[in-house]
């Protein structure tokens, strides 16, 4: 499993993806299409045409992890095809993963201290 701690932001990219890519190709892909390093520590997950598949592209400080998941019955829930990303919360994360409706999920804005109290 994929620990999402505090500092790791979790990107969805909008754009389908040829699912033929392997791990290098889609670091490339961060890299160029995405404008973002693909070794900060950042998670991408990538979908394709069909909505029954995912990866998931992160950097765990030693080497690049490429994980894929396929539903057995439905589809994940994913926005509408467009360029660029979306940012997701780590409930939002593991909604997807599930096959469940994300969307929905309330994201809690928390404000940063400007000092310690």
């Amino acid at each position: 499993m994929i620990g999402i701690s505090g500092g790791r932001r979790i990107f969805l990219a909008a754009q389908p993806i040829d699912f033929r890519k392997g791990m290098d190709t889609i670091a490339a892909l961060v890299s160029e299409a995405l404008k973002a390093d693909p070794f900060c520590g950042d998670v991408f997950i990538f979908r394709p045409k069909r909505c029954d598949r995912l990866k998931i592209l992160v950097w765990d400080g030693s080497g690049l992890i490429l994980a894929t998941k396929r539903l057995e019955e439905g589809r994940f829930c994913w926005p509408p095809v467009r360029n660029g990303t979306m940012q997701l919360s780590a409930v939002q994360m593991s909604m997807l993963l599930e096959g469940l409706t994300w969307t929905k999920a309330p994201v809690k804005a928390v404000r940063r201290p400007a000092k310690a109290a």
